[in-house]
């Protein structure tokens, strides 16, 4: 008599597996402990980490304790994790997938909710002044003030005595008084591009307006006081201004366009890149 295989035992190894790979993942290790293992066995301290990958000293702490919310949003959170995970000698890609996995997925799979969303409007960028134009309409008011001075002109010789006014009578004189041209004022001088462009050169100015994205900013003087530190969106922009230097930290410098001592500079980076940048008094691109 042959007996047959019960459904039950058929399915009861794929639950086994389930139920390991689930106690497997519960068991693993924290992110942070992950990376904070790895930089321990590297030898390495959490003022070099933060120096290597530039990411703030209090912040590496933050994630090693599996704090993330200082990071300032899941984009610098997954840049930052990448970072110290190379530094250490750890896989980054798998620390961040973990991460993707218990906060909502990655950028990419919101990227379509994103573009059906209503946005932001996008400001234009401020271009820049177009003094051709300019300096065509004065010299076509010059033109206009020239030739109607010179009609004046021969109006006040070829009319007839109407055009003049009589003096009273009793005055001793048959003359007439002749009428005063109109003084022509001459065009207020147009200012150039340079002049506009020039700046005090015993101090620096910094502008920086955000193109296409978001950025964390931080901006601190020459006497190390902190002028700015938050993020800066599309269309909005921030001006800084000190007799020394003004140092700079971007969390995302391919998002900002900067002026400095007059000058466009263009953006500071690359998507997502960390930047850190000083300017001082005088041309940001000599030497």
């Amino acid at each position: 008599m042959t007996i047959g295989k019960s459904p039950d035992r058929e399915n009861a190894p794929s639950s086994v597996e389930s139920t390991d790979d689930a106690v497997q993942a519960a068991d693993a290790p924290s992110i942070g402990r992950v990376l904070s293992t790895a930089r321990i066995e590297a030898g390495l301290t959490v003022d070099q980490v933060s120096t290597a990958t530039r990411v703030r000293v209090p912040i590496v702490h933050a994630i090693e304790e599996d704090d993330f919310g200082r990071c300032g949003g899941d984009f610098y959170a997954r840049g930052h994790i990448r970072a110290i995970a190379h530094e250490v000698g750890v896989d980054g890609e798998a620390l961040i997938a973990r991460y993707d996995a218990a906060h909502g997925g990655s950028p990419a799979s919101k990227r379509p909710t994103q573009l059906i969303d209503s946005g932001p409007i996008k400001v234009p960028a401020r271009g820049r002044p177009n003094w051709a134009a300019a300096m065509v309409a004065a010299i076509v008011v010059v033109v206009v003030l020239i030739g109607f001075n010179l009609v004046s002109g021969k109006n006040g010789h070829t009319g007839t005595g109407s055009a003049s006014a009589p003096l009273p009578s009793g005055s001793g004189t048959g003359s007439v008084a002749s009428v005063p041209s109109p003084t022509v004022q001459p065009p207020a001088p147009v200012p150039s591009a340079a002049a506009i462009a020039a700046v005090p050169a015993d101090k620096v100015t910094v502008k920086l307006v955000a193109e296409g994205s978001t950025s964390w900013v931080s901006a601190v003087d020459g006497s190390g006081k902190s002028l700015f530190q938050n993020n800066i969106s599309d269309g909005q922009d921030q001006t800084f201004t000190d007799a020394k230097q003004i140092k700079l930290v971007l969390g995302n410098g391919g998002a900002v366009h900067a002026y400095v001592n007059g000058k466009d500079l263009g953006l500071l980076g690359k998507d997502g890149q960390v930047v850190h940048v000083t300017y001082t008094p005088g041309d940001p691109q000599a030497g």
